[in-house]
């Protein structure tokens, strides 16, 4: 009985998950409403109040859920190698390929700005030890905004090419954020 309810729970969230990602295609955050996101996922308000507070309590488990899978995978990488950098990166295109309605959605005006701080700050916690190796004769500031400077950049290539249709692989991707991030 309680995997059933499990189920049912995980039905109705993903239901409801669903119905505000259609919602935010067409317009931002604000002006949805519970009721909208009920009829969207065809789920009762009281159902809906039963697991969420709010629209933007649902939109935070969503930027939450990816935030935290994309920090579970940065854990596995060594940046310092130049090579698992590159396979942490590809890793990361193939993800958002995979849920590009998602990241076009979320990166969007209609998304919440938020988001892209969110992962602003998971990827600059794992690649902040990169700047801090001996290599790297910089002060620790310097590495925070170099490394903020990098991966905001990045976030908008990956903003460019979700909006224009993914014509290049995530391998090609990566290939391409890795060279434009060399210092010259």
């Amino acid at each position: 009985m309680a995997q059933k309810l499990d189920r049912r729970k995980r039905y109705t969230r993903m239901a409801l998950k669903n119905g505000l990602m259609e919602l935010l295609k067409e317009k931002p955050i604000s002006s949805i409403t519970i009721k909208e996101i009920c009829e969207q996922a065809d789920i009762n308000r009281s159902t809906f109040y039963s697991h969420y507070a709010d629209q933007y309590d649902l939109l935070t488990n969503i930027e939450d859920e990816i935030i935290d899978e994309l920090n579970q995978a940065l854990l596995q990488y060594d940046y310092t190698q130049e090579k698992e950098a590159l396979a942490m990166l590809n890793y990361l295109l193939k993800y958002v390929y995979s849920r590009h309605e998602h990241f076009r959605i979320l990166f969007s005006e209609h998304g919440n700005k938020r988001f892209t701080h969110k992962v602003m700050f998971a990827a600059q916690t794992h690649i902040m030890n990169d700047f801090n190796g001996p290599e790297h004769k910089m002060s620790e500031t310097a590495a925070k905004y170099m490394t903020i400077y990098s991966i905001s950049g990045s976030i908008t290539v990956i903003e460019y090419w979700l909006e224009n249709g993914m014509k290049e692989s995530p391998d090609e991707m990566a290939r391409i954020i890795t060279e434009i991030s060399k210092p010259c």
